[in-house]
């Protein structure tokens, strides 16, 4: 039974159930839209833990989901509230599990894959910090579903954490290729540039003609955002798609 806040966006999706509705800042609302449930799956952002977990019955499973933003050197209000949310629900005792997915890519409006690509046709090149051999691991949006439902049908003993990746880490400037090529656009120009200078120019991203970058992105280019997924094939049985995979269903390619 989907629990959501607005019916009107639920009607927008034209899905057959019904929803039950409630606010995840209305204890009591909340309270009555869980009272008869015995699997708890929320795609709510991780600091709002406590509330289901408070609203939820006694004996009910947790489904979770968390970020990799968690391990970021540049915690910023979103992996904060990340690392409290999974440290109430390890506190908690309650069986499941909070998956922590890495960037995720390919669902409809993503911020991600898409956004970039609408930069990439709009840009003369591409500045990137650190020398453009940051790397990351993103995880198409049908894995993560993949992995929630394997999650939902296996039983946990207490509550417990686990990353959930695409296969194969990657440079962030082949990233970039690779998004280029999938969204038929012409090979990008890379180029490297001191993340003192673009930290500096980030403001100017604010000018309603220059694509919008955050000093927080930026940061976060500086970082390796790789993990290991044996724990994700040995505890949910999911072999998450290549990227090219993820990115031809993402374009239509």
């Amino acid at each position: 039974m989907p629990v959501v806040r607005s019916a009107q966006n639920w009607g927008a999706c034209n899905l057959p159930a019904t929803p039950r509705l409630a606010d995840l800042t209305d204890p009591s609302a909340l309270r009555k839209a869980l009272a008869d449930a015995t699997h708890v799956v929320s795609t709510a952002h991780a600091r709002h833990a406590q509330a289901i977990l408070a609203a939820a019955p006694a004996a009910a499973k947790f489904i979770f989901l968390g970020s990799t933003r968690k391990f970021t050197r540049f915690p910023d209000a979103h992996a904060r509230g990340v690392l409290a949310g999974e440290a109430t629900f390890l506190a908690s005792g309650r069986p499941g599990v909070m998956l922590h997915p890495t960037m995720i890519y390919g669902a409809q409006g993503e911020d991600n894959v898409q956004r970039l690509a609408a930069l990439l046709r709009r840009l003369p090149f591409v500045p990137l910090p650190g020398g453009r051999r940051a790397l990351v691991q993103p995880i198409h949006q049908s894995d993560v579903t993949r992995a929630m439902l394997a999650a939902l049908a296996r039983d946990w003993a207490g509550p417990t954490t686990l990353v959930i990746a695409g296969p194969n880490p990657l440079a962030y400037a082949d990233f970039v290729r690779a998004v280029a090529a999938a969204a038929h656009l012409a090979p990008p120009r890379i180029i490297s540039v001191p993340a003192t200078l673009l930290l500096a120019a980030a403001p100017l991203t604010r000018l309603p003609f220059v694509p919008r970058v955050r000093r927080s992105e930026i940061r976060r280019l500086l970082e390796d955002k790789t993990f290991s997924i044996a724990p994700m094939r040995e505890h949910l049985g999911v072999e998450p798609l290549r990227l090219a995979d993820g990115l031809g269903r993402t374009f239509g390619s």
